[in-house]
Parts: structure tokens; sequence; C-alpha cells
């Protein structure tokens, strides 16, 4: 019979001739020792160790929530443990935590308080707020949620000085442009055109990050809002972001409330650019560019530029959350830090199922996860969707410009005088059907109508995609234009690209079908196969427009 070998088996730190005991003043359970030799606790003398630490200790609710982590200082050093309901929720609901240490202590006693008070690098605070309702949204089940609470009512918000330190940064830089920037240069950090949460969230992250790696005495780091403060309010998804991250919009700075020209005049304009090309109206500001960051690979549109960074990801706000991890990772911890550059990996990517969705995209928001908080990522997703196609509050003018792109058409010369005409192409795309924006307003066509005029667009094409009651995804597409001789010739357009958009004419329309029926400058049609996407239309009213993207 072949005899198993005990003393190959034993580990080298236990004598296999002597009884084995789990008692803790056992050397191999020491860990709370300093210098050479071992500090073996005495179960007898625990009480002692005990008595002799200070017991006037209000703990903070960060101890309360990691108190899984430390339950043997807990059962060892603090036979009275302070439950919930002594939490302090003065001060607007701030919970504070201090500790009174005697003037008298000894060495293992001021061993012991520096193992239990050591200070962290960003220390946060909670506060105790109203739970925010999200009865329409139906959101998965994930494990934050299970144990951060069912409670209806009531929730601990975070209060992180992460978020703090962002929102100072963001007071005292527009303090700066309120006082004109006197004896400094503007390096004013702006993305492109059609701003999303993604882009929002990189230009202000982004600028923060410059001005706290880049240091100079003469550059005022702003981050600029490529939209109007007003427009704000049309973009439900950023607003509740912002919200929910504590991030101060009164201290944010929208592009009209700043007159770039004015700095450029006098030459002290330094652009960043967030993305490819600069906004339209500030291409005439292109030789201020100093900065590019998040550039696709291929040709430069301003070869002139030195400082370029290539974009890896799909998303921008991986690449500015990988540079703040190498530089500051402790900032990144704060939930409401994280939840901003997480959404915008989110949005970027479609919840990571982006083909174009890159392993740095992934990891990134793993990274930031924290960000997620009670809702999980899947969740925090659908919130960001959710408020993004929520139109009730929202006129027809305002639901078509919150996704749009836009070209310009020249047309042939006149026999009088040899001018080409002009036409604007608009196209529009909403997360709704024909029929529920027909029947968003009582007067939905003529406001269409309306918007077409103050617009001044010749040729609007309103793209709809949508999932019907059976979770089938359908699109349609309404074409409206300022002429009869435009709607024909674009018709006849779409007619020899049948192969790569088939349409069908749409009968039945709710709400509104009616008046279309008596305007025969509209017309609404149905993708017969789902072979077409957003995408594909995008590029032939490209083609049709005959010039590049306005």
């Amino acid at each position: 019979m072949m005899q198993r070998s005990t003393s190959s088996m034993s580990p080298r730190y236990l004598n296999p001739q002597e009884p084995y005991t789990r008692a803790r003043d056992n050397p191999f359970f020491d860990g709370m020792r300093r210098g050479g030799g071992p500090a073996v606790i005495d179960n007898k003398n625990t009480l002692d160790v005990q008595s002799k630490i200070p017991q006037n200790i209000s703990r903070s609710p960060s101890n309360i929530v990691h108190s899984h982590k430390r339950h043997f200082f807990q059962r060892t050093l603090f036979p009275a443990i302070q439950s919930d309901s002594e939490i302090d929720l003065k001060n607007g609901g701030a919970v504070l935590g201090s500790v009174d240490i005697p003037p008298h202590e000894s060495a293992q006693e001021s061993h012991f308080r520096d193992i239990l008070l050591v200070k962290p690098a960003i220390e946060n605070l909670y506060c105790v707020n109203k739970r925010t309702s999200f009865s329409g949204i139906s959101l998965p089940p994930s494990a934050a949620s299970f144990y951060n609470g069912h409670s209806p009512n009531m929730e601990v918000v975070e209060l992180s000085e992460s978020v703090n330190r962002l929102n100072l940064y963001l007071k005292a830089r527009k303090d700066d442009v309120n006082a004109g920037i006197p004896g400094k240069f503007l390096r004013a950090v702006i993305g492109q055109d059609l701003p999303d949460v993604g882009s929002v969230a990189s230009t202000i992250m982004y600028a923060f990050y410059l001005n706290e790696t880049r240091k100079c005495s003469s550059l005022c780091t702003v981050p600029v809002i490529n939209m109007k403060r007003a427009d704000l309010d049309n973009h439900n998804e950023i607003k509740w972001l912002l919200v929910s991250c504590r991030i101060d919009q009164s201290s944010m700075i929208f592009i009209d409330e700043i007159d770039l020209s004015y700095y450029d005049l006098f030459g002290s304009l330094k652009l960043v650019l967030n993305g490819d090309k600069l906004p339209t109206k500030l291409e005439v500001l292109k030789e201020a560019l100093v900065e590019i960051f998040n550039f696709q690979q291929g040709d430069p549109a301003y070869p002139w530029v030195q400082n370029i960074t290539l974009k890896e990801g799909c998303s921008s706000c991986a690449h500015v959350a990988e540079k703040i991890a190498t530089t500051s990772p402790e900032i990144l911890s704060a939930q409401g830090f994280s939840r901003l550059l997480l959404a915008g990996i989110l949005m970027d990517t479609s919840n990571l199922t982006n083909l174009q969705c890159t392993t740095k995209d992934k990891y990134m928001a793993t990274l930031l996860i924290n960000g997620a908080g009670r809702f999980g990522l899947d969740g925090l997703y659908q919130i960001l969707r959710y408020k993004m196609y929520d139109l009730s509050n929202l006129s027809i003018g305002d639901i078509l410009r919150k996704d749009f792109k836009k070209w310009t058409r020249v047309g042939k010369p006149d026999g009088i005088d040899s001018r080409r005409t002009m036409s604007q192409i608009w196209m529009s795309s909403i997360g709704l059907s024909i029929g529920q924006l027909l029947a968003h307003a009582d007067s939905s066509v003529q406001q269409i109508a309306y918007f077409q005029q103050m617009e001044r667009i010749g040729l609007l094409v309103i793209v709809s995609g949508y999932y019907d009651c059976e979770r089938n995804f359908k699109r349609e597409i309404l074409i409206s234009a300022e002429y009869m001789e435009q709607l024909k010739e674009m018709l006849h357009f779409l007619n020899s690209k049948s192969s790569q958009l088939p349409l069908k004419h749409h009968h039945l329309l709710p709400g509104g079908g009616g008046l279309l029926l008596c305007d025969k400058k509209i017309k609404v049609f149905e993708v017969d196969k789902l072979v077409s996407s957003r995408k594909t239309i995008e590029r032939l009213l490209e083609e049709f427009s005959g010039t590049d993207l306005h």
C-alpha cells in the first residue's frame, strides 16, 4: 500500500510534531506588528487593550458601509458599535466623523489609532436625499440595486471631494472669464457640432485634466460647451446626468456666453479641439487652433497643428479616463466623477455593444463601474436613453433640433443674371414613429411648416426609428418640401436608389394623418426592408445635395 508523505504536505511554518492550534496567539495570525519581533496578541489581555483605546469615536458612514471589510478591528477594539439611527444629519444631511484623542497615549495605543485613522487622499461625505423615481423606465435587475436597498423614499448620496474640486475649478474659470482674463491666454477646450453626452463629458473632463497636469501661470483653461444654455433644456439626458453627478451648471460656460472672437482679435486665444472638425461657426478662428484631442486617423483638416492625440477607442471619455487614471487615479473613485465619464462611454458605445467598441472602452467602463451606482451599467444606460427620447415637454421644433444634419445644395444658374440658387437640406432623426410625432401636438403639420420656414429649409427629411408594440424595429421617413419641384426631384432621386433604400407609401397615420392628405408637399414612406440604416439615408442625402457636409 502506498503511504502518503505527511512531511511534504506540512507547511514550513508548522512543526508536524506539535499539535496544531488556531488560536490568535499563534504568530501566523499576527498581522499588526511593526519592527522585528512578533507582537503576539494575548486573548487574556484583549479586554485590557480595548479599555485603553479612547471610546469617544463617531464613525463616518464609510465605516458603516464598509464595516464588513474591517470586522476584525470592530469586534476586537470597539465593543459598542454605533447604529445607523445615530448618524448625525446636520448641515443639510452631511455626515461628519470626528475623533477625540487623549493628550497621553502609549505606543501601542498610538499604533492602533494610526491603523484605524489613516486619512485617504480623497474624502467622501454622504447625505440622505429623497429617492428619484423612474416609474417610466424598466430598469434591469442588478446587484448594485440589491445592496443599495429598496427604500421607496430615501437613499444615501455621496458628496465627493473630487466633484467638489471640479466645481471649484469650473467656478474659478468662469470668474476669470467674467473678469476678462487679464494678463493670460485663453485656452478654450471645445467639441464638434451636435454635442451629445460623450462630447460634453469629455470636454469638461479634458479641460480639468489639462488644468491639473499642464499648469501654466499664463494660461486659463476653460471648457466651452458647444450649445446655447437655453438648448440644454432640449437635452434631458445631459441635464439629468449633470444633476445626478452634482455638477454645478451655473459655473459652466456655454458657447453663447463667451465671445471667442474677441480674444482672437487680441491674439490671446488658444483653441483645443475635442474631435476632428471645428464647429461651423468657429471655422474663422481655425488659426488659433493649437491642439487636437481625440482625432480620427487620416489627413488632418488643420495640418499646422503639431499637438495631436489620436483616437484609440470608440469613446473620447475612455481616453480621458485613461489619462486621469494614469496621473490621479484616486479622484476616479468618486461616484459622481466616474459617472460623468462612464455615461459618455456607455452612450458612445451603445452600452458596449457597438462594433467599434474597443477593449479600452470596456476596460475603462469596468474601472468606472462605481459611477453606475445602484442602477448598474445597464440601468444607467437605460435611464440615459429614456431621458434622450423623453419628448413630453418639447415642441415640434425642439424635437427636430435634437439630432440633425444639414447640407447646402447649389442649383444651376438661372438665365436672367446667372446667379446660382441655394437650398438647405435638413435631416432630423427621431426615436418615435411619424404618427406619434404628428400626434404630439394639435397642429403638428403646421408647426413643421413653420419650423421649415423659420430655419429656411428647402427640403426637410425626418428619419424615424422605433420599436412597435410587438418589439419589431421599424423605420419611417417624412419628406416636406418648400416647392413641388423640389419634392418631385427628390422622389425621382430616391426611386433611382431603390436598391439601397426601398420605400413604400405609408397609408395609415394616426393622429395627424388626415392633414397630410391635404398637403401635397409632404410625403411619408416606410422603409420596406431594414437593409438601410440611418447612415445610408444620410449618405444618400449628401449625394443628392452634391456638396460636402455643411
